[in-house]
């Protein structure tokens, strides 16, 4: 997935803007503070760039141990998500109460340096190209891949790739209760007291308990184990109700399992995330138990890859690759 060097990526038509944020109803977000995209600018019917800021610091997004300041992934991540709805609304007919369910995606950093942070925000553009897939006899959409190319202060630093299902608002109310046979429980009336037993926020490379997403972690000769059991007073998780775990919980508790997981094997070191691939095979339900787990992490690798599966209820619900890079390496950020 890594970028060919060569390859050329036209420049937007005009010079992206970064003074104020979007509509906060176009990224389905509800807290204007949690709206990190700038500009949309069409540049035909399948293309779009867009522009966010980086903030400098997040409660969040900012939270994190690290042996040099970094843009989080997962703030990029989320930029991307909003840069997909977005440019799904405004310029690609995607009308309003579709529900878009991600089925697939793929992030790779390909610059590290890129992503340090200075003294101002980061000024992230990012070039979204969008194909549709139609039902032959109707027309209607049923499906869509995405192609995103980051560049961060003009510096191209990664690729994102998604493939998500679109859904008519009821379709996906049928769905949910074909799927549960009862209603499904919302995040906004789930306790919010920090979990019982959460990890200590070191072992997951976090400074603040708000932001550990696991608990009760346990060793096994098979690997690493936790609990899913995030705080659902955490507003950048949670910004508004969901009627299940949304996407980017489980890829922060697949982060999470990985940083444990290395930091068990090797305590000293320091690791960021540099690639993520995910496959969602079903909705992570409130209100039953979810599990991480992964393989233990080998000792001494520059880049450990940790396979993370979720399961609930006997079955796989998610599974999500998560590539860490060694930041205490001589080199490791070239």
């Amino acid at each position: 997935m890594t970028l060919n060097a060569t390859e050329e990526v036209s420049p937007p038509p005009r010079e992206l803007g970064y003074s104020r944020t979007i509509d906060r109803d176009l990224v389905h977000r509800s807290a204007v503070s949690e709206v990190f995209l700038t500009d949309l600018l069409p540049v035909h019917s399948e293309r779009v760039w867009c522009a966010a800021q980086l903030p400098l610091t997040h409660s969040y997004y900012s939270d994190h141990e690290q042996a040099e300041r970094l843009f989080d992934p997962l703030l990029l991540l989320e930029a991307c998500r909003q840069a997909a709805i977005a440019g799904s609304h405004s310029h690609m007919g995607i009308p309003d109460g579709t529900t878009m369910i991600v089925d697939t995606f793929a992030y790779e950093n390909t610059w590290l340096p890129g992503l340090a942070i200075g003294d101002g925000p980061g000024e992230l553009g990012i070039d979204t190209t969008f194909v549709k897939e139609t039902v032959a006899r109707t027309g209607r959409l049923r499906r869509g891949n995405v192609t995103q190319r980051l560049f961060v202060d003009g510096i191209r630093v990664g690729l994102h790739t998604m493939g998500v299902s679109f859904l008519k608002g009821s379709q996906a109310a049928a769905l949910r209760q074909a799927q549960r046979g009862t209603p499904a429980p919302l995040t906004s009336t789930q306790p919010q007291e920090f979990p019982a037993a959460a990890a200590a926020p070191g072992s997951v490379g976090r400074g603040s308990r708000a932001n550990v997403v696991l608990s009760r972690p346990s060793v096994d000769p098979d690997g690493i184990r936790a609990e899913v059991t995030p705080w659902f007073g955490n507003r950048s998780l949670f910004d508004h109700s969901y009627d299940h775990y949304p996407a980017m919980t489980l890829v922060e508790a697949a982060r999470q399992t990985a940083l444990l997981a290395t930091r068990t094997a090797e305590p000293a070191r320091h690791f960021h995330p540099t690639c993520f691939r995910a496959r969602f095979l079903s909705y992570a339900e409130l209100d039953a138990p979810l599990q991480a787990r992964t393989a233990h992490s080998p000792a001494g690798e520059r880049h450990p890859r940790h396979e993370v599966s979720f399961t609930q209820s006997g079955r796989t619900v998610a599974e999500i690759t998560v590539v860490l890079g060694d930041l205490s390496a001589p080199g490791a950020r070239s």
